[in-house]
């Protein structure tokens, strides 16, 4: 019999309104494997047992009496550490945040207890939400369930590791340099990335903040497509600033049929290496589509310079991760910019420049950013979908030596500065465009792929 734990939340929670399935069965299943698998992932770094014990009773007590609370009715989940859970701890892994509480539930986080969830635990992050690996002061390193001595990804690396491991049927994470797509790769599981601003990061602050972020944006990571789209409609919606004058009516897909979608493939960049091996899996994929009926083409590309493009992104990522970040850090940055020759774009070079821009340089940059757009909305006129990659190639071994813009990985048998991987994150997250990461077949060295 397979596992519940295993099966998708969809299913989970369709069982657990017919009552074949108890919410505390379900939840003591998966207490049940995190106690199995979490102490060599360490993927739930915290957890409200009692609580959630107490949840999943009240949700069998009420299903008893024919109430349902909404979609995801007794389903057991852990959430990002990032997101606040009244009285839990949000430290976005800094030392000196151990003991910061949340006083309040994060709107993603209420948006799920309201429908139904019982949310028993957080999952791990790196440092400041920024890293493809998972590993901090406070709660030590998250491994990938797949070969623990390889990063589960990041920064929603504790996400992506609960949810392979069935210690989770659903999760919420973030994303703004690949944080939800980047682990969903890394793990075998899927991660989508909203359109910006349709799901409310409010509550997803160590400092309190509640403006809206640029670029950053929260969505769920499941274990199918299906789970995605239940997340997704539970998360999106405006906040309660624009509730009252705006709502979200996200359109249906125009095809229903395979044979009418028109797919771009596309399987690396000219300034940017990829796995050959991950290369033939996406493009085996798109002649696998092509034999059942679909439109498909391996060169059709958005009209625009892509190392101008990487260049942007990295602009505006680093633009605001510096808002956050200490003046003497900022001075740290701009001392080094002034060292640096003007042909050297470098992406420790970047990240430098990008320190002490102005407002008016922002501004130049955003308008820049918003012809790109218009750039993507003509290349959807002719097509539906474009598949590339998520990152360079499978889970790398963990390296937590310096600093991340100076670490290494191997591509190809070459190495390859780690932040490169970034250029997919931007390409479409620095317009705005949503993303999803789906599994692909596993790499050779038994690792999992996914397909952005």
């Amino acid at each position: 019999m397979t596992d519940p734990c295993l099966l998708p939340a969809t299913v989970l929670t369709e069982k657990l309104r017919r009552r074949e399935l108890g919410a505390r069965e379900l939840l003591e299943a998966h207490l049940a494997r995190m106690e199995r698998f979490n102490p060599a992932v360490n993927a739930v770094i915290w957890t409200d047992l009692p609580g959630a014990r107490a949840r999943a009773d009240a949700a069998d007590a009420a299903l008893a009496r024919g109430e349902v609370w909404g979609p995801l009715h007794g389903l057991p989940m852990t959430i990002k550490e990032s997101f606040d859970i009244e009285g839990a701890p949000t430290t976005w892994g800094i030392g000196e945040m151990r003991s910061n509480l949340g006083k309040s539930n994060a709107v993603a986080t209420q948006r799920l207890l309201d429908a139904g969830a019982v949310i028993y635990g957080k999952s791990n992050v790196p440092l400041l939400l920024s890293d493809w690996q998972s590993f901090n002061v406070i709660y030590g390193t998250t491994n990938n369930p797949w070969d623990l001595t390889k990063t589960p990804g990041g920064s929603s690396g504790g996400s992506s590791a609960a949810l392979a491991t069935g210690m989770a049927a659903l999760e919420l994470g973030s994303d703004i340099g690949a944080s939800i797509r980047n682990p969903a790769h890394y793990c075998g599981v899927f991660g989508h990335k909203p359109t910006h601003n349709i799901v409310p990061t409010r509550g997803q602050s160590v400092s309190g903040t509640v403006s809206i972020p640029d670029i950053s944006v929260a969505g769920p990571l499941a274990r199918s497509a299906e789970d995605l789209a239940l997340g997704l409609s539970v998360l999106a919606g405006p906040d309660a600033l624009e509730a009252p004058g705006l709502r979200l009516d996200l359109p249906p897909p125009k095809h229903r049929r395979l044979q009418d979608f028109r797919v771009a493939v596309m399987v690396e960049d000219p300034n940017r290496r990829v796995d050959s091996e991950y290369q033939r899996k996406i493009l085996a994929l798109g002649e696998s589509l092509a034999k059942l009926g679909a439109r498909v083409s391996f060169t059709a590309r958005p009209a625009f310079d892509t190392v101008m493009a990487f260049r942007l992104y990295v602009e505006l990522l680093r633009a605001f991760t510096f808002w956050r970040a200490s003046a003497a850090e900022v001075q740290r940055w701009n001392d080094h910019a002034a060292t640096l020759a003007p042909d050297d774009w470098s992406y420790k070079a970047m990240v430098a420049r990008s320190a002490g821009l102005t407002y008016r340089d922002w501004l130049t940059a955003n308008e820049q950013r918003h012809k790109l757009r218009w750039l993507w909305q003509a290349f959807f006129q002719d097509w539906d979908v474009l598949l590339c990659p998520a990152a360079a190639g499978p889970a790398f071994p963990h390296d937590h030596q310096g600093e991340r813009v100076d670490r290494v990985i191997q591509v190809n048998g070459s190495p390859e500065n780690t932040c490169h991987q970034l250029f997919w994150a931007g390409y479409s997250g620095m317009v705005f465009l949503p993303s999803t990461v789906a599994p692909l077949p596993l790499h050779s060295s038994g690792l999992p792929l996914g397909v952005q």
